[in-house]
C-alpha cells in the first residue's frame, strides 16, 4: 500500500516544500548542549553560523535556548527567551527569505517566538511537559513538529523499557496527532526522538522499522547527528561521530525520512544528493 504525506507545510507566508527530503540545521545557543554548548550563544557567532549553514543548503534553522541532553533539567520560559530573542530577532532580520524553527518545551516560548517570525516549533515533549502548548501553536496556525520522548531530560536515560517500542511510539502519535489536530494545527511532523528515553538497542530498532511511522501519513524528521547510539557503537566521542552519522542519515533517507535535522549541513545536503542520484 502507497502512503502519502503532504508535500508541503505552510509557514505564515512561505511554502516549505517536502518533494525532496529537507536538512534542518541545528543552531544551538545553549552553554551546555551536548555536541556545541557554547559555541553559538553569541549574536556574532549565530550569524556566522547561520549563513554557513544556509550557503551549505539547509532548509530550516532550528534554534534551540534550553539543553534537552540526558540529565538537563528544564528551565523557564524567563530564561529561555533572554538566550532566544535577541538572537531570533537579529537571524530573522539578517536572513528574511530563511525559514526558522524554535526547539523549546514552554508554552511562553512558543508565543514570544512565533510573534517574533518564527515559522516553527519544535517540542520535545510534543505538549506534555506544557500543557498549553498546542492550544498557542494552534492558535499561531504554525507547523509543529512532535517528538517521543519517554520521561523527561533529567530522567530519561534510567533504564528505558518497551515491549514493542515501535508501535508504542505510533500509539502515542495516534493520540498526540488527534490533541493537535484538535488544537487547530494543520502541520505535523513526527520525530521518533532518537537518544530521548530509549537505549543504543532501541534507537537502531526504530531506525530499522523507520517505514512503519508512514501509516500515519505525516513527515517523519530523523534526530541522529552525533548522538549516542553512534559514538557508543564505535566507542568514540561526539567530535569523532561525523562519519558514523553520514551513514545513519543514509539509512533512514532509505527509509522515509524527509528531513534531517544536523550539525553538519554539508554531509547531509551530500547524503540526499546520493541517495536521488541512486533512486
Amino acid at each position: 500500500m502507497e502512503f502519502q504525506t503532504p508535500h508541503s507545510i505552510r509557514c505564515q507566508d512561505k511554502l516549505l516544500s517536502l518533494e525532496r527530503p529537507l536538512v534542518m540545521g541545528i543552531l544551538n545557543i545553549t552553554p551546555d548542549s551536548f555536541f556545541d554548548g557554547g559555541r553559538f550563544n553569541s549574536i556574532e557567532t549565530a550569524i556566522n553560523q547561520a549563513q554557513k549553514m544556509l550557503q551549505e543548503g539547509a532548509g530550516i534553522i532550528d534554534l534551540g535556548a534550553a539543553s534537552s541532553k540526558p540529565g538537563s533539567g528544564l528551565i523557564s520560559s524567563n530564561e529561555e527567551c533572554d538566550r532566544l530573542l535577541p538572537v531570533l530577532k537579529e537571524l530573522i532580520l539578517q536572513f528574511p527569505q530563511a525559514i526558522f524553527s524554535v526547539d523549546t518545551y514552554n508554552s511562553a516560548t512558543a508565543s514570544a517566538a512565533l510573534n517574533a517570525g518564527a515559522h516553527i516549533i519544535n517540542d520535545i515533549s510534543a505538549g506534555t511537559i506544557d500543557k498549553e502548548m498546542l492550544a498557542v501553536v494552534g492558535a499561531f496556525k504554525a507547523p509543529y513538529i512532535m517528538m517521543h520522548m519517554q520521561g523527561v531530560p533529567e530522567s530519561m536515560q534510567d533504564q528505558p523499557q518497551y515491549d514493542f517500542i515501535v508501535s508504542e511510539i505510533k500509539q502515542y502519535f495516534a493520540l498526540k496527532i488527534e490533541e493537535a489536530y484538535a488544537a487547530g494545527i494543520t502541520d505535523i511532523v513526527l520525530d521518533p526522538g532518537f537518544g530521548f528515553g530509549k537505549t543504543v538497542a532501541h534507537n537502531f530498532e526504530i531506525l530499522k522499522y523507520l517505514e512503519a511511522f508512514k501509516t500515519l501519513n505525516l513527515p517523519v524528521l530523523a534526530g541522529l547527528s552525533r548522538k549516542s547510539m553512534i559514538y557508543k557503537t564505535l566507542q568514540t566521542t561526539p567530535e569523532n561521530a561525523l562519519n558514523g552519522t553520514s551513514v545513519l542519515h543514509t539509512i533512514a533517507l532509505s527509509k522515509g525520512a524527509q528531513i534531517l535535522r544536523v550539525h553538519d549541513v554539508a554531509p547531509a545536503v551530500e547524503c540526499i544528493q546520493l541517495m536521488e542520484a541512486l533512486n
